[in-house]
């Protein structure tokens, strides 16, 4: 398998994507037979896994502490320049920071949830090559939550979107907001997210949804697998064959087709 590369990612701009299971080799085990992902060794220790689709790579996977047991989450990554004056900028807004910004090998991270609790993560430092937003990309990132306006101007502050110029740039809808990156969409921004929701699946929360050959295989093979799937119903944005689908340690993902 090549050497897997790492770049400077775009500040503001998403550079990975990661889950934090509670079995790293049962969640290996589900992602395999599910996605069909093999795994690399990370930089991060022997307690995280790059899983590689194709050749290249799609995602990563950790192991948490016992002890800890937070909930199994899929967690979108920002670059940020300088992850202290990041995680300054989360706090001030209203948000929380729940871990970090702390040392991981080749960088520095830190795990926040925005006001409306939906969990995202920030990075200084190289990352892989991830090339979200391309057409050929292996992942997109919609954030579900209660306002999109309200929550791009709160993304927008914390990640500098529109400024300085070379960086991410905003686009207002009617009724949702896109983010840019050198004309490409890199992630979108949908209301309708309900933070007292009973069911997960309409909580406000950051959908990381990757592209697949035949969704409705996957979603089959995932309830094979030990999780759960839902359709998603059609709508302005996640393609008509796009299903929600809930890992055995209760992560959800979405998948669509190419």
């Amino acid at each position: 398998m090549p050497a897997l590369g790492r770049i400077r990612p775009v500040n503001g701009a998403p550079c990975w994507v990661s889950l934090l299971a509670g079995d790293l080799h049962a969640a290996q085990a589900f992602y395999a037979d599910v996605m069909g992902w093999e795994f690399v060794a990370s930089a991060l220790g022997s307690n995280f896994c790059v899983a590689v689709a194709h050749g290249r790579p799609v995602a990563g996977i950790g192991c948490c502490s016992p002890a800890s047991s937070p909930p199994a989450v899929w967690t979108p990554y920002f670059a940020v320049d300088d992850a202290d004056e990041t995680a300054d900028r989360i706090r001030e807004r209203g948000a929380t920071l729940a871990v970090g910004p702390v040392k991981l090998a080749v960088g520095r991270a830190a795990i926040a949830a925005d006001r409306d609790g939906a969990v995202f993560g920030i990075w200084e430092g190289t990352a892989l090559a991830w090339p979200v937003g391309h057409g050929s990309a292996p992942a997109r990132l919609d954030l579900q939550t209660r306002h999109a306006f309200e929550a791009a101007i709160f993304y927008g502050e914390v990640f500098g979107w529109a400024e300085p110029p070379g960086g991410c740039t905003v686009d207002y809808a009617q009724d949702h907001v896109r983010v840019k990156l050198e004309g490409r969409t890199v992630a979108t921004l949908r209301g309708g997210g309900i933070e007292t929701a009973a069911d997960p699946r309409i909580r406000p929360r950051w959908v990381v949804d990757f592209r697949v050959e035949d969704s409705a295989r996957v979603a089959a093979a995932a309830v094979d697998a030990g999780g759960e799937s839902s359709w998603v119903p059609p709508r302005d944005g996640p393609p008509k064959d796009a299903f929600i689908i809930r890992d055995p340690d209760g992560a959800l993902f979405t998948v669509s087709g190419p």
